[in-house]
């Protein structure tokens, strides 16, 4: 099934006048991000023009006017905010854009989860010994973690941090002092998008204790 359908009634709210007398499309759950000083954000993109689209977001925004959105297939837009209110959000492009080739997300490389770029410190603990190390990117699946430590391949490993929840994982890759994890665990896509405006210092409350984390990894 597309996963794209022709919505000339989008429910955006009337105030976003230039998008009015565009066709719009409606998008099912297409993940996205947005980049801005205050750091990196999930959200979904929900319907979207060539002269601007709306998002459904997990958390109160920060105050910059101005971000990017980020597309899966590394794709950059412009945007600004034009509006925001019952989880939603209304962005204006910077210029318009060829809407087909949005929805398309055409790109030469393979498509991969969307990884925030955050950097916090955080203690990992494996064969019962505690060691420091930088986070420096979190996905639904995994981490891209910094340290001194000599980690092995499929070693497991437990990591924790300041706000950031202790969650079990392995060891999948390394590049010197860089190691790639994958968590036996995976984050919900809300509950990675609450944990990351938190870590940034951005957002509204947290949802209830329990939702950050799906069933574990089948």
């Amino acid at each position: 099934m597309n996963d794209t359908a022709t919505n000339a009634d989008s429910a955006s709210p009337r105030s976003f006048e230039d998008m009015r007398g565009a066709q719009r499309f409606t998008l099912l759950i297409r993940t996205a991000k947005l980049v801005c000083e205050s750091g990196e954000f999930l959200c979904i993109i929900r319907d979207v023009s060539e002269t601007g689209l709306r998002l459904r977001l997990f958390h109160a925004l920060p105050a910059d006017a101005r971000m990017a959105l980020e597309l899966a297939n590394g794709e950059h837009y412009f945007i600004e905010r034009v509006w925001e209110r019952d989880s939603h959000a209304g962005f204006r492009f910077a210029a318009p854009i060829e809407v087909q080739a949005f929805i398309a997300e055409v790109s030469p490389y393979p498509r991969r989860q969307l990884r925030l770029r955050l950097q916090f410190p955080a203690v990992l603990t494996a064969a019962a010994q505690a060691s420091v190390a930088t986070v420096r990117d979190l996905s639904p699946q995994g981490a891209r973690i910094e340290t001194e430590r000599f980690l092995a391949l499929g070693q497991p490993l437990r990591l924790e941090g300041d706000g950031f929840p202790a969650i079990m994982a392995k060891v999948c890759w390394r590049s010197g002092s860089d190691y790639g994890l994958a968590f036996e665990q995976v984050f919900t896509l809300e509950g990675l998008a609450v944990l990351a405006a938190e870590l940034q210092h951005v957002g509204g409350p947290p949802p209830p204790s329990g939702e950050r984390q799906a069933t574990a990894v089948r």
